[in-house]
């Protein structure tokens, strides 16, 4: 797989685009996101989520000459070999359709919870779509196959929790699916058309990562008091493969498993450095970090490097990237890499990273070479900047232009080559191209900014690198348990919880007021160098206007056994701590949860008072439950719970009435 590259590169037209003598598979895509062109490279295609519309440009004249009103928050735009454009609405269970030419839209095809990911087979006669949970579920999500003739749904297959990208591979044959919270890869076969099937549900992933913790639990939410520091992948958000097939990568971040603490001496004055001062992958800084996961398509083998060791297991040569990305600039970090594409030699993997308005390239099979000039550890080839919250990639199919949508700017920016030949040949061409206002107030746009920035020195440091949105994926959770010093922390939603009337804040309710919450996390805990009224009051703005997660469990009537569930939650009182509108007292109890062994307790003072009642509201979407994620299910935790009589009057309860109040949380 080895290639010398930088001959190829000097070739280039992009300077990144090595002579291609491979004919591209059919089912190669240039292009991830929220942005895609059309099969000349004629138009390129635009989702806005916040304006609810496709925005069409013409490449040749840079304008704006169509705009297609589509389903509420559109997420992901893909064309298929006919030109028909297909965007998924993710606030509407729907995919909408437009055709070529005729700037409105033609259809809208009904599918599943928070449509995501989508793909057309390679002869055009067949959409998948990624459903991030089925219509009656939001245990698992689904795969959902379109007939683009009929419009309708010929199949739905379920493929694990919270699925997001999908790329197809072997000609169409198979598919492969992204699951976003807890990070893996999933193989569908789709060989016979009319009965797919799931042919390898997981990787073993987690063990290649950790070499040294092979022996713990893949399914543990913490490790095992006698392993070395580990990492679990998070927010794999899409998978991208290589022209000839026999690669796919996907843009992933780290979390660090183990204890966090430790003092660093580039924080602020009193600063603890909970999210730095090391233990991260390959010593990047942050305990989150930004990485590129590769894969072996044909039998899905994940090629992943020992994070402690920063170096591929000894089975496998240093043929792919490392799976760690590392900023080449100690001025600029990278992070939040949430799409990518790889060039049509397949020589390059261009990373669009949302936190650090970015984007990194990096070579597909090597680590190093006379074409990568920095005196750091990285491998990143350039890095270039672009617009606020960049969500999307699409490069044109000779690779001379790419395309990078800013999502929290509303515009594109165009990447060309500026023939300066290997050393940095990558450049932003003119001023982004507008194509949308802001639809939100002015204070919560500059919230959303402030957010998902992990550049922003006033929210972040360079030793730390991390963002709000590195953990609180989307506004909402990452599924992981954190090693705080006062215990086990599981990252809460904060979308469609009304935050900021839930106070006192954090899991021990140590702070007051959202401003304390605030100026800890930001300043002592990421590094960050102010935090004033104004700052406050905008990322209280943007907190208060993230969107709750599509629920499938809920309805306009409650079923039978949700109303008698909600019975139930008052047998038990429930809503004795869960009241109001926002489904919390906001007052400290102890239900029996708090961990007193192994290496990440909870500390003495907490238990004393109790824990923060937590929200209820969205709890379908927010699995796994209490404050160390020990809870894989509702019903689990009310089994557990039956034996102390801690968690509510719960010992009184039969399994019947169990399942009926499982039924009825699952609404709220």
């Amino acid at each position: 797989m080895r290639r010398h590259v930088l001959a190829a590169v000097l070739a280039s037209a992009l300077g990144l685009a090595g002579c291609g003598d491979r004919q591209a598979e059919a089912t190669w895509s240039n292009a991830s996101g929220s942005v895609a062109l059309s099969r000349d490279d004629a138009f390129l295609y635009a989702v806005d989520a916040d304006n609810g519309v496709l925005s069409v440009v013409d490449t040749a004249r840079g304008e704006k000459v169509g705009e297609v009103k589509v389903g509420r928050a559109p997420e992901r735009v893909v064309v298929g070999p006919d030109d028909t454009v297909y965007v998924s609405n993710r606030a509407e269970r729907s995919v909408s359709v437009i055709r070529r030419g005729d700037w409105n839209e033609s259809a809208r095809i009904s599918v599943g919870v928070e449509p995501m990911g989508l793909a057309v087979s390679p002869g055009g006669d067949t959409l998948y779509v990624v459903n991030s949970t089925a219509l009656d579920s939001a245990e698992h999500g689904t795969l959902m196959a379109v007939d683009t003739r009929s419009l309708t749904v010929r199949w739905e297959l379920p493929v694990g929790e919270e699925p997001r990208g999908i790329a197809l591979v072997d000609g169409g044959r198979r598919a492969l699916i992204s699951l976003f919270r807890h990070s893996d890869l999933v193989t569908v076969d789709l060989a016979d058309s009319n009965r797919p099937r799931v042919s390898r549900e997981r990787t073993d992933l987690y063990s290649r990562a950790n070499v040294r913790t092979s022996a713990s639990s893949d399914t543990s939410p913490m490790p095992m008091a006698d392993t070395e520091i580990s990492f679990r992948p998070r927010g794999m958000a899409d998978v991208v493969v290589t022209p000839n097939g026999e690669r796919a990568f996907a843009p992933v971040l780290w979390a660090r498993e183990d204890p966090l603490g430790g003092s660093d001496p580039n924080m602020p004055s009193g600063g603890d450095a909970l999210y730095g001062g090391g233990g991260s992958p390959c010593r990047t800084g942050g305990v989150v970090a930004p990485g590129l996961l590769s894969f072996d398509t044909e039998d899905g083998t994940p090629l992943v490097d020992d994070l402690d060791q920063c170096r591929p297991p000894p089975e496998h040569t240093p043929d792919f990237p490392p799976s760690t990305i590392v900023s080449p600039e100690s001025t600029h970090a990278i992070q939040g890499p949430v799409a990518a594409v790889v060039d049509p030699s397949g020589l390059w993997i261009f990373v669009v990273n949302r936190e650090t308005d970015n984007v990194a390239i990096i070579p597909t099979d090597r680590r190093s070479g006379p074409d990568i000039v920095n005196d750091t550890r990285s491998s990143v080839r350039q890095l270039v900047r672009v617009g606020s919250g960049p969500s999307g990639i699409a490069m044109t199919r000779d690779g001379r232009k790419a395309y990078v949508h800013n999502a929290f700017d509303h515009s594109v920016t165009t990447l060309v080559s500026d023939g300066s030949g290997a050393v940095a040949n990558v450049r932003a061409e003119g001023a982004p191209l507008r194509l949308a206002g802001d639809v939100l107030e002015p204070q919560a746009v500059a919230g959303r900014k402030l957010f998902f920035s992990a550049l922003d020195t006033r929210m972040t440091s360079t030793s730390v690198g991390a963002s709000c949105a590195s953990c609180h994926l989307d506004g909402r959770d990452d599924g992981h348990v954190w090693g705080f010093p006062d215990g086990p922390r599981q990252t809460p939603s904060l979308a469609g919880r009304q935050v900021t009337k839930t106070g006192p804040f954090h899991w021990s309710g140590e702070f007051p007021t959202l401003r304390d919450f605030l100026d800890a996390t930001v300043r002592k805990r990421m590094g960050g160098s102010a935090l004033d009224t104004v700052m406050v009051s905008q990322l209280s703005s943007f907190i208060d206007v993230i969107p709750a997660p599509d629920n499938p469990h809920k309805r306009d009537v409650l079923t039978e056994a949700q109303a008698r569930g909600a019975q139930v939650f008052k047998k038990a009182a429930c809503d004795s701590c869960h009241e109001g509108e926002t489904l919390t007292n906001n007052k400290q109890a102890d239900v029996g949860t708090f961990i007193i062994s192994g290496p990440i307790q909870d500390d003495a003072n907490v238990r004393k008072v109790g824990l923060n009642t937590p929200s209820l509201l969205g709890l379908a979407r927010t699995a796994p439950y209490l404050h160390d994620g020990s809870a894989t299910s509702l019903k689990d935790r009310f089994v557990q719970s039956r034996q102390s009589n801690k968690h509510g009057a719960t010992s009184q309860l039969s399994d019947a009435e169990i399942d009926d109040l499982v039924e009825y949380l699952r609404t709220l």
